[in-house]
């Protein structure tokens, strides 16, 4: 008898030695023990799978929780604008139109655009480009939970390519912005919008440059520079940071295809912010205004003028009987400092300048045949900026 239980335990050592050999060398050899394992039914044909029993922990590297936490707030636009069309060539003729009517020969065609938008608040209101929404007859709205509403416009302003626009629904997953001075270029950036109307879409880069600018896609220029995919249509989406925070909004791209070549921009939160205030508050944006014409100083021009100066800005031109006129500024003055504030350029003056109070006096310095003077400035509104109509 003990003879026999010797043979049967040094059979299952054996054995145990062989399967840890097999499961070591050969896993696929050895039967599954424990649980977890689901049969799946393909083609009348049983496959089987594995099936996780509890999800899995985030990987380093991941951005699942920021993109979970800003998609819901982050909104895709259609607009549709009626163009009027005349599809018999006769009707051109002025007085067989006034004979027949104008509607004979016109019909009316829609022509719709697609773009993106940025939940703010869970009132309704919506951020996105003002040439997403520019022209628009109607707006419609479609939110990632499947929802959509119409929406109307609150206001625009074309300066920043921003608008503001309201829908009238409850339960509004509204992002939340982010701190723009905690921002260094390298972070990690998350883009989100409707690029080509596929649907809404997450793509990842970095921060390549802050403070971008002289880019001459609008007046006020600050933009954040990412490599981050933008695509037509991703025009007003989200970009976040890490934590699914509102960095800035998407406006513009720089491609010779149309599509993205790794060099996006976007309107920082730090602009979105007061423009978007300043457009739910009063329905535009007001800023300062002194009237004249501005141009940067270039090697050329310092050298032309003799100007020892390399910073500040030549007034090329003077608006007859605005703030600047009346304030005694001529051209050719250089100004080098507004209200306290050092002028680098012609950006910084805009800038400078744009924050200022309408109807309150001002302080600035300008270099007047290389010798400075001080003039007390009342300062104006910025006239709207003229937008040239729609084809």
């Amino acid at each position: 008898m003990r003879r026999l239980w010797l043979v049967f335990a040094q059979t299952v050592t054996i054995g145990l030695a062989l399967w840890f050999i097999v499961a070591t060398l050969k896993p696929d050899w050895a039967p599954r023990i424990g649980g977890g394992a689901q049969q799946v039914r393909l083609n009348n044909s049983t496959v089987p799978m594995q099936e996780a029993i509890a999800p899995p922990s985030p990987h380093q590297g991941s951005y699942r929780e920021a993109s979970q936490r800003a998609m819901p707030a982050v909104v895709n636009i259609f607009t549709s604008k009626g163009a009027k069309t005349s599809r018999n060539p006769l009707m051109e003729d002025p007085l067989l139109r006034r004979f027949f009517g104008e509607r004979q020969g016109e019909q009316e065609e829609k022509q719709s655009s697609l773009g993106s938008g940025v939940i703010v608040s869970p009132e309704g209101y919506i951020l996105t480009n003002n040439h997403v929404v520019e022209s628009a007859d109607e707006i419609e709205i479609a939110l990632a939970d499947g929802r959509k509403a119409a929406a109307r416009l609150v206001g625009t302003d074309p300066e920043t390519d921003l608008a503001v626009i309201k829908v009238d629904l409850k339960d509004l997953p509204a992002i939340t912005l982010a701190q723009l001075d905690q921002t260094r270029v390298g972070d990690v950036v998350l883009a989100i919008g409707n690029p080509f109307g596929v649907g809404q879409t997450v793509t990842m880069g970095i921060v390549s440059a802050l403070g971008r600018n002289h880019l001459g896609i609008n007046t006020f220029e600050n933009f954040i520079q990412t490599d981050a995919a933008i695509n037509p249509g991703n025009s007003g989406g989200a970009l976040v940071d890490t934590n699914g925070n509102l960095l800035g909004i998407n406006t513009a791209i720089y491609s010779r295809t149309g599509g993205s070549l790794g060099i996006g921009f976007a309107i920082p939160v730090t602009t979105v912010k007061t423009v978007m205030e300043s457009i739910i508050r009063t329905g535009q944006v007001v800023r300062g205004w002194i009237g004249v014409e501005p141009q940067d100083i270039t090697p050329e021009l310092a050298e032309s003028f003799g100007l020892e100066r390399k910073s500040g800005t030549i007034i090329a031109g003077v608006l007859r009987n605005g703030p600047a006129d009346r304030a005694g500024m001529r051209p050719g003055d250089i100004l080098i400092e507004v209200d306290g504030q050092p002028v680098k350029d012609t950006t910084d003056m805009l800038n400078v300048i744009a924050q200022l109070q309408p109807g309150k006096k001002a302080g600035m310095k300008v270099l007047r045949k290389n010798a400075e003077a001080s003039l007390d400035v009342t300062v104006g509104t910025r006239p709207k900026m003229q937008t040239a109509p729609a084809e």
